[in-house]
């Protein structure tokens, strides 16, 4: 598995565009499911809080949502314009907090173990010497 190390924001490009791929994906092939589109996020969460740098790893659990909310733009269901169409994603995102919260903690999660990982590592040759 590859190990690209991404900064803060490429992190949250990553789940963005991920994000949006999904939603096309669910909008193209499921009829719009929010359940798929949920299923989807989950990776995308983990992948964006394994793949991030170690000095960025706060910043995993604060842009998975910003991503979730942009990935379902598409699916929203929305109508009738901008109003309509933010009802629709306000909906949608109120409606499957669930799958929010989830892949939310589990990119906080992935963060949370690795960032104690990286203490323990610094922490070993103190121990020994």
């Amino acid at each position: 598995m590859p190990r690209p190390r991404l900064t803060g924001l490429g992190g949250g490009l990553f789940a963005c565009a991920g994000m949006l791929l999904a939603g096309g994906i669910c909008w193209l092939l499921f009829g719009s499911s929010l359940f798929v589109y949920g299923l989807l996020f989950l990776p995308v969460a983990a992948a964006t809080a394994l793949w991030v740098r170690p000095a960025d790893l706060i910043t995993a659990p604060i842009t998975v949502p910003i991503a979730f909310a942009a990935g379902v733009w598409p699916i929203s269901g929305g109508s009738g314009g901008f109003g309509g169409q933010l009802m629709g994603l306000v909906s949608a995102l109120s409606l499957h907090a669930g799958w929010l919260y989830a892949g939310t903690l589990t990119a906080a999660l992935i963060a949370l173990v690795r960032k104690a990982v990286l203490i323990g590592r610094r922490r070993m040759p103190r121990r020994v010497a």
